[in-house]
């Protein structure tokens, strides 16, 4: 009886231990996670969380957020002690020109010339070993050279008689061709373009071409290949990753390309989020309100882009009155005040937000004017003006929570210089009003407009915040009374910038459940001295978790 006993004690003992080691292994299965950051300062855009000191990452998502008590409740494969490193959840550029930064890699570079002078030489500079097709650049603002007048061909006209040339203004709303180009395009002085214009001096084409009319060039022009589309889109976000960009919300995408977006998405050959806004032609229109959104955890398509203006720079936007410096002259409509009605009455009966590029106080009373008309029945639209850049003041009450602004603040410490010589000091008072806008509607998202202005977030930040340049030029701040707080501007670069793509749901902030995309930098923007917000940078870029940019961490 005592071996039998013995030996049923022992069978008992084993069961127990056996049934403790189960329970042990399949908690430190439960708990063994990809990965845990702690001793970190982490501001996660959360009213509930506010700041905290460390999460846990697996499969991709945030699944605990809180303090340093997490490191005894998880076993993460890799464990990150940040030494109380900031982080905050991945930048949301709200407004950009993805696959155009990445092409724009593949042509002349004309930012920054201080004269006409100088572009021409860049130009000689890029093709003197070449024999091309065709000579493409982009990036030069006249206001930026020492005689302010919009430039001709004559010179390029010399230069390239038999092939076209084509050079884009900065803000991608004026051009400069050569004859060659005028003559394959069909331009002539008699040609007459609907929501553009043709520069004519003496009679002559002086090789300008206005919004538009551009098209007609684009026509003739070599289009990118698919090879040179994906390295373009590669090329772009690996600068985005390197200035702590996660999702890229892209103003204007033909079909094919956002499809292409997509397949290389889903192959795992492009990382970057993508909130793609489809350009507004009947081809779009039709397919897309045929098909309706488009949305995987990589790529969101659910807006139109529509153009109700062009640019300031170019003398574009639409104005109730002339501008200042050119009397005869209040800017244009690309799409019509009837048109864009009519617009907003179809997209109002759709899922689709619409989102309206205005610029001049015209065209903002005539887009907020239709969205009012048309959202009487929408709660929640989010429809957005991208710019919203000079409002009558006796419009910004005309903004209200279904309607978000959708703002680069570097436009404005670009413009001041010459703002006021466009505008006249008047209709400054309601110019890049950014703080009245956000007490309007509640909240605002921020973009750079890239690559009109540099991939940086941090200068959006800065401008939004100083109302400077990067020169911290002026003193006191551009129209300093609308400057942002730091924490509405970092707002509207997070968990803002995911409400206005319909994405608060998933990223934007540092939850349990959410994406697990966030950034390192190397100082709290936060709470750094103002001056040394432009020299902070981007330690490391996360998205799902996974490293996409470091410079120390590996």
């Amino acid at each position: 009886m005592n071996i039998f006993f013995s030996l049923k004690v022992l069978k008992t003992n084993i069961l127990v231990f056996v049934s403790i080691l189960l329970i042990i292994f399949m908690t430190s299965c439960q708990n063994k996670v990809d990965l845990l950051v702690h001793n970190a300062s982490v501001y996660t855009m959360s009213d509930q969380l506010g700041r905290v000191s460390a999460f846990v990452v697996d499969d991709g998502k945030f699944i605990a957020v809180g303090g340093e008590d997490l490191l005894e409740k998880y076993s993460a494969r890799k464990v990150l002690n940040l030494n109380q490193l900031p982080i905050y959840p991945g930048f949301i550029d709200s407004h950009c020109h993805f696959l155009g930064l990445g092409l724009s890699l593949q042509q002349i570079d004309l930012k920054g010339t201080k004269s006409f002078e100088e572009v021409i030489e860049r130009i000689k500079a890029a093709t003197k070993d070449t024999e091309p097709n065709s000579v493409i650049g982009r990036g030069w603002d006249q206001n930026d050279w020492e005689v302010k007048r919009l430039p001709s061909k004559k010179q390029i006209d010399v230069l390239f008689p038999n092939i076209p040339v084509a050079l884009r203004r900065i803000d991608g709303h004026a051009m400069l061709v050569n004859q060659k180009a005028l003559d394959l395009a069909g331009i002539t002085v008699e040609t007459k373009v609907e929501g553009g214009s043709i520069i004519i001096e003496n009679g002559n084409l002086t090789g300008v071409l206005v919004d538009a009319p551009m098209k007609l060039v684009q026509a003739i022009l070599p289009e990118p290949n698919q090879i040179d589309k994906i390295k373009a889109l590669n090329d772009a976000a690996q600068i985005g990753f390197e200035n702590g960009l996660t999702t890229v919300s892209v103003a204007g995408m033909q079909k094919d390309d956002i499809m292409l977006i997509d397949s290389l998405q889903t192959a795992g050959l492009l990382n970057m989020r993508v909130y793609a806004m489809i350009s507004n032609t009947e081809e779009n229109l039709d397919y897309f309100l045929k098909t309706g959104p488009l949305k995987t955890n990589m790529l969101n398509v659910r807006s139109f882009k529509v153009y109700a203006d062009g640019a300031l720079g170019s003398r574009g936007a639409a104005l109730k009155n002339p501008y200042s410096d050119l009397k005869s002259h209040k800017g244009i409509f690309i799409t019509s005040k009837d048109s864009i009605q009519k617009l907003a009455y179809r997209l109002a009966a759709s899922p689709f937000q619409m989102n309206t590029h205005a610029i001049g106080d015209d065209a903002n009373k005539a887009v907020l004017d239709a969205y009012k008309k048309a959202l009487v029945f929408s709660d929640d639209p989010r429809w957005r003006i991208e710019h919203a850049q000079i409002i009558d003041t006796v419009d910004i009450k005309l903004f209200n929570r279904k309607i978000i602004p959708s703002i680069q603040p570097t436009h404005a410490t670009s413009d001041m210089y010459w703002a006021e010589e466009r505008l006249g000091a008047n209709r400054l008072l309601g110019a890049y009003a950014y703080n009245d806008l956000l007490n309007r509607s509640g909240r605002i998202a921020l973009g750079t407009d890239f690559p009109v202005e540099e991939v940086s977030p941090l200068n959006t930040f800065y401008a939004a915040i100083a109302r400077k340049d990067s020169n911290q030029f002026p003193e006191g701040g551009f129209l300093s009374q609308n400057k942002l707080s730091r924490m509405d501007a970092l707002k509207g670069m997070t968990i803002w910038g995911a409400y206005a793509n319909f994405e608060e749901s998933e990223k934007g902030s540092i939850e349990v459940g959410k994406f697990a995309d966030f950034i390192i930098l190397d100082r709290d923007i936060l709470d750094v001295n103002e001056k040394r917000i432009l020299k902070t940078r981007v330690v490391a870029t996360i998205l799902n978790g996974n490293v996409v940019y470091s410079n120390r961490i590996h």
